[in-house]
């Protein structure tokens, strides 16, 4: 991109430099065309000429038209790689635009496998603590006198907990399926 605003920089100084080469072209035409209007010889009063003085003639300077094509040449090329770097940035601005709009879709994406992990380590966590509580309330029963309600409570939270831990396998396994999803799609374009 540095280089793009430096070769712009540059145009930009060879465009300024043309124009004031031309500027000065037109201002010594414009010298050339200004001739003194002749005055005329009723209303001019008669002086003397100079003794053996020859008139001498205001110097023009020679229009170049070499140099003005030159010029002119040089111009319409600076102005055809202007032209040409400006489309370039358009093409990467655009570029960038659609990078930037891929980016985003997969911020969201990689936004959506957060929150459903989140809620996965949230469910764990929670069922981890109903088998901790379970575990504790048959610890403390007697060997020969646990009650049935305690054995249910612990199989609860035990098949809670192997259901979030399935879920969660499941999320993992949606998240290495969207990652292999693109290099799958690239390995079909390629084929």
């Amino acid at each position: 991109m540095s280089d793009l605003a430096e070769l712009e920089r540059r145009i930009t100084a060879a465009l300024a430099r043309i124009g004031t080469g031309l500027d000065r072209l037109a201002s010594q035409t414009a010298v050339q065309a200004q001739e003194p209007e002749p005055v005329p010889p009723e209303a001019a009063p008669p002086q003397p000429a100079p003794p053996e003085v020859a008139p001498v003639e205001p110097a023009t300077p020679a229009v170049d038209t070499a140099e003005i094509s030159r010029l002119q040449e040089a111009l319409e090329a600076e102005r055809g790689t202007n032209a040409q770097l400006t489309e370039r940035l358009r093409a990467i601005k655009e570029r960038d635009g659609k990078q930037e709009a891929v980016l985003e879709a997969r911020i969201e994406q990689l936004t959506r496998q957060l929150d459903v992990q989140g809620l996965e380590i949230h469910r764990m966590r929670k069922s981890t603590i109903q088998l901790r509580e379970a575990l504790r309330g048959l610890r403390e029963q007697q060997e020969g006198s646990v009650e049935p309600h305690l054995i249910n409570k612990a199989m609860l939270a035990e098949l809670e907990a192997l259901r979030a831990a399935r879920s969660s396998e499941a999320a993992e396994l949606d998240e290495i399926l969207a990652e292999l999803a693109p290099i799958l799609a690239e390995e079909k374009t390629d084929a």
